[in-house]
């Protein structure tokens, strides 16, 4: 990979000229050989504080939102579930009963399937997106012939990626495969790029061959499909994002470099050239579109294990401003709801916390995914409760818990 170091080594002309041109990718691959918050109160909450705060839930200033869930978290489950099961089935505001459904899911309570499942079927958008996304993560095969139904009738642009992202959890089922892969050429752009990035995750070897056609073609849904190769990781796609990498477009570099090295393949490299490209991008004014696919790539990274991309997110992305910042938060925060582990084992690291915890925060201000938020802050007060006392582990869930108000 020609570094921007390199570049300026030559005449002056040439140094202007690499001033303003991104980093050149790498060789392509070779074919395949807020606030102070206790962590814990739950005996404070009596049950007029409990009603209130559900009450609350719904009101129009976000910061009265927060505190009301966050009271609703400490109550006792035993006053707490029942008042949420309430809340999800009569309460008057229907943005009420969309957060007390999302703060439900965060007490595992047996009642809390059968109220998704009956969710399923409800009216309100809000209500069936979370519960799309609770069987994406609590399993039931059940439930699977409901899902694929739905596919015909859901047209809202935050439910149907809700139900794409389920379904694709299920791809052991023989008709999901079928159905899946065959939707992967169909339908609106934005719909496609949330199935093809589905499909990634969850590792749909069943539709590498539609994805692969994707690839092929320029576009937005061309960085999707060849993240969403490697994310898969058949090695048979090598000689493809090989061949992207001498003829996509430069917006395309860093997915198919991200790509190749989700595939094992030259990894330091890859993710050197997503990192000179994300400091070249913050650095020089133009580049946006450029900037989120190297932060898009990192995060990539990231959630597959890569911790190096993630410390490199955090590192870039803490003195920038928008409106580069807000596309290295937004990157930092899908590692944290995709992979928690990760991210809490980044900000152990020298240096990582405090401004580590700022971009987490920032981002969980701007993205709109409760459900997965709520799956997050759950995951880090049992990390808490695991991580023994005085130890970093401890010290970033708690970092966490009073930052993020949670």
């Amino acid at each position: 990979m020609r570094s921007l170091i390199a570049a300026m080594a030559v005449t002056c002309a040439a140094t202007v000229a690499a001033q303003t041109r991104p980093p050149a990718p790498p060789a392509p691959a070779p074919p395949p050989a807020r606030g102070s918050v206790p962590v814990d109160n739950k005996d404070a909450v009596t049950p007029a504080q409990l009603a209130a705060a559900i009450d609350k839930l719904g009101t129009v200033e976000f910061s009265d939102r927060m505190a009301a869930a966050r009271t609703t978290r400490r109550a006792e489950p035993a006053m707490a579930v029942p008042a949420l099961l309430k809340a999800v089935e009569s309460h008057p505001d229907t943005f009420v009963r969309f957060r007390a459904l999302v703060l439900l899911s965060g007490f595992n309570d047996p009642r809390t399937r059968d109220v998704m499942r009956a969710s399923l079927s409800l009216p309100n958008d809000r209500l069936r997106a979370v519960a799309y996304t609770y069987f994406e993560h609590n399993q039931d095969p059940t439930v699977v012939p409901k899902l694929l139904g739905a596919l015909a009738t859901e047209s809202s642009e935050f439910v149907r990626p809700a139900l794409t992202r389920a379904l694709a959890s299920y791809g052991a089922d023989p008709k999901v495969k079928e159905v899946m892969a065959g939707q992967v050429m169909k339908g609106q752009a934005y719909f496609r790029s949330a199935l093809i990035e589905a499909l990634g995750d969850y590792k749909a070897t069943y539709a590498v061959a539609p994805i692969t056609e994707v690839a092929k073609i320029d576009g937005p849904l061309q960085v999707d499909a060849a993240i969403a190769l490697g994310k898969i990781g058949d090695k048979a796609s090598l000689p493809l994002l090989a061949g992207l990498q001498r003829s996509a477009p430069r917006e395309s570099q860093p997915a198919v470099a991200a790509a190749i090295c989700l595939l094992g393949v030259n990894c330091e490299s890859h993710q050197a050239y997503l990192t000179e490209t994300l400091k070249f991008s913050i650095a020089t004014i133009g580049f946006q579109e450029l900037l989120r696919a190297s932060a898009s790539g990192l995060a990539s990274l990231a959630q597959s294990g890569r911790e190096a991309a993630a410390v490199e997110l955090i590192q870039q992305g803490a003195p920038t401003r928008d409106p580069a910042r807000a596309a290295i938060v937004l990157a930092l925060g899908t590692v944290a709801l995709r992979n928690t582990p990760v991210m809490l084992k980044v900000l152990q690291s020298p240096g990582m916390l405090d401004n580590g915890v700022a971009l987490l925060r920032e981002a969980f201000d701007m993205l709109e995914e409760d459900f997965e938020e709520e799956r997050f802050f759950v995951a880090v007060r049992r990390a808490y409760w695991q991580a023994p006392a005085g130890s970093p582990a401890r010290a970033v869930c708690e970092a966490l818990i009073r930052q993020l108000e949670f």
